[in-house]
């Protein structure tokens, strides 16, 4: 008797995506967010649908196009042509996450649309990289002439006074003015793959936490446990949803995993009272 193992679940399959930093095919790992909502989506399918639209964007580049030209017409080609920009009116719709419908509607968040940004950029052989800038995502390409930094919500190219302007709120709150000041190239490091999946599972974490829709955020906080496995904080966010679940037993491994690794943490004290409340109800 032959013994066939069954097909992996979403979730082992984005663990898989994930398991090495070398090699971390983003878009895939991107698209596979959508698998716990729409899991029969196919996801050969949407990567065709990004190679068909890289395909159509280098039939248009001269053989000689050197970078400057291949951002301009990137940029023409993504923004005006294809009509890609922010979802305005309903910012914070869950779908703006799932890049197979970003692709259909053409409407996404700013890190939605910097990965497919990011992989046709990439794709016409411009030195391109995300940027995990505070609040909003950022792509840049690298030129000969210097770097050119875009927000991909609205295509704009954004100068370093218009990047400081945006950045301010962000210092002031962060203590960061004054003695304690640093400069806005501190804030334009390339983004590496694993933390652009991370902030993408990290907005869609918020919007469920905020609408208590809590078998949704376990789903997007066991992905981000995969994501990043030594971020305890993630380990404890997971263990507080599984209490809201009414699991105590699943809750307490994680909220105890977290005390050990973090008993400094500034909210110890707090998650120490949780846990023997979960105790108690766990008979």
């Amino acid at each position: 008797m032959t013994w066939i193992a069954g097909a992996p679940s979403a979730l082992d399959y984005f663990a898989a995506l994930v398991a090495q930093d070398e090699g971390l095919p983003l878009l895939e790992a991107v698209a596979a967010v959508a698998l716990d909502e729409y899991p029969e989506l196919d996801l050969q399918a949407v990567l065709d649908d990004v190679e068909r639209l890289l395909q159509r964007l280098r039939r248009r580049l001269p053989a000689d196009a050197g970078s400057l030209q291949r951002l301009r017409l990137l940029n023409h080609y993504f923004f005006r042509e294809l009509g890609f920009g922010g979802n305005v009116n309903d910012y914070y719709d869950p779908d703006n996450s799932y890049l197979h419908l970003v692709l259909q509607r053409r409407r996404g968040l700013p890190i939605t649309l910097g990965v497919l940004w990011l992989e046709l950029a990439r794709g016409v052989g411009l030195r391109a990289s995300g940027i995990n800038f505070p609040g909003h995502f950022l792509v840049k390409a690298q030129l000969a002439q210097g770097q050119v930094i875009v927000d991909p919500f609205t295509g704009q190219s954004l100068s370093r006074e218009e990047l400081a302007e945006r950045l301010e709120p962000y210092k002031r709150r962060q203590g960061l003015v004054g003695d304690f000041d640093v400069p806005v190239e501190l804030f334009l490091q390339p983004a590496g793959a694993r933390d652009i999946v991370a902030r993408v599972l990290r907005n869609l974490k918020e919007i469920h936490r905020t609408g208590q829709d809590w078998p949704r955020l376990l789903a997007v906080c066991e992905r981000l446990v995969r994501v990043l496995p030594d971020d305890w904080e993630e380990r404890r966010d997971r263990g507080l949803t599984w209490a809201e679940l009414g699991q105590p037993q699943r809750a307490l491994v994680d909220l105890e995993t977290y005390l050990r690794q973090r008993p400094d943490a500034a909210d110890a004290e707090a998650v120490a009272l949780r846990v023997q409340a979960l105790r108690m109800a766990a008979g």
